[in-house]
């Protein structure tokens, strides 16, 4: 029997697909999606006994995993929940597997402002802050008073925002080997409830009304190579509508590449490049990605 069938929350070859938004992506060598610090540290520890790699996953909406899966231990943070708020401060402690738009729709219930812009953002609290995540003229370095990390061997650092280099849709995290297993937020407060989440909501249709939601994607593919934006490069270059395989550049906003059915995840990965050379080519733009590529393509 092996070391992964002796661990009661290992387990093995498990599709990725369906814990992606883009709906992609092959198996997991070993997963698993620990609910409570004692499985995460737990599992760690074991992944670290074996040698093998290990690789993080929140919510899966802004990864592109290859068909051919991810090797060693796959942790999925999503199950890591709770939320802790001090009324007198303004400040909001979130698990790193909290949904993002839920905790926004929970702040401004509280009459909380500053945090309207999140709701619309599919991914969890880890994601926001490792991605500096944002919409709609916010971003998650607005309002970060701090970060609990736990390095993938086990020890745990509270880091604060001046040493994670925040900038655009980036942060130090995205280079480190540190999970992010909560964040602690600060807020306006004494606000209208009903005010707040009147904008909140209506911040939220607009993003569905400009984004495909109704597909499955991963988000915003490129960051905004400033003072540009990458959807005005991408529809003017006329490859709105663009298709490889059931991976097509959308209809509706251009930096988003939806799945039309089955897509795999080659198909999108050939998109992506074929987006980059083509703006590459025409504008002298070299567009960055914004979504994260894991495993071979």
């Amino acid at each position: 029997m092996s070391l992964a069938q002796t661990h009661n929350s290992i387990r093995s070859h498990v599709s990725l697909a369906n814990l992606t938004s883009m709906r992609v992506g092959g198996a997991a060598e070993y997963f698993t999606s620990p609910r409570s610090s004692l499985e995460l540290t737990e599992a760690l520890a074991w992944a670290n006994d074996l040698h093998i790699p290990i690789t993080i996953i929140g919510a899966g909406s802004n990864l592109l995993i290859s068909d051919r899966g991810i090797e060693g231990l796959v942790i999925c943070t999503r199950h890591l929940r709770g939320i802790d708020f001090d009324t007198t401060s303004g400040q909001v402690t979130a698990a790193a597997g909290e949904p993002v738009a839920r905790l926004a729709i929970q702040v401004a219930n509280y009459g909380w402002a500053g945090f309207e812009w999140a709701v619309g953002i599919p991914g969890t609290v880890g994601g926001l802050v490792v991605m500096n995540a944002g919409a709609q003229g916010g971003c998650a370095a607005d309002c970060l008073v701090s970060a609990e990390t736990l390095s993938l061997i086990g020890t745990t650092q509270l880091i604060y925002p001046q040493a994670l280099n925040f900038s655009y849709r980036t942060s130090a995290l995205q280079d480190a080997e540190l999970l992010v297993t909560a964040a602690t937020f600060k807020f306006q407060i004494g606000g209208n409830p009903e005010a707040i989440a009147a904008d909140t909501e209506a911040k939220l249709k607009a993003r569905h009304t400009t984004q495909p939601y109704h597909l499955p994607n991963c988000g915003s593919v490129f960051r905004n190579p400033l003072p540009q934006f990458a959807a005005r490069l991408i529809q003017d270059a006329g490859l709105k509508g663009y298709r490889i395989g059931n991976a097509q550049v959308s209809e509706l906003h251009a930096n988003f590449i939806v799945n039309l059915g089955n897509a795999k995840a080659k198909d999108i990965f050939s998109l992506i490049e074929h987006i980059k050379t083509t703006i590459s080519d025409r504008y002298g733009v070299v567009l960055e990605t914004e979504v994260k590529t894991i495993g071979h393509f």
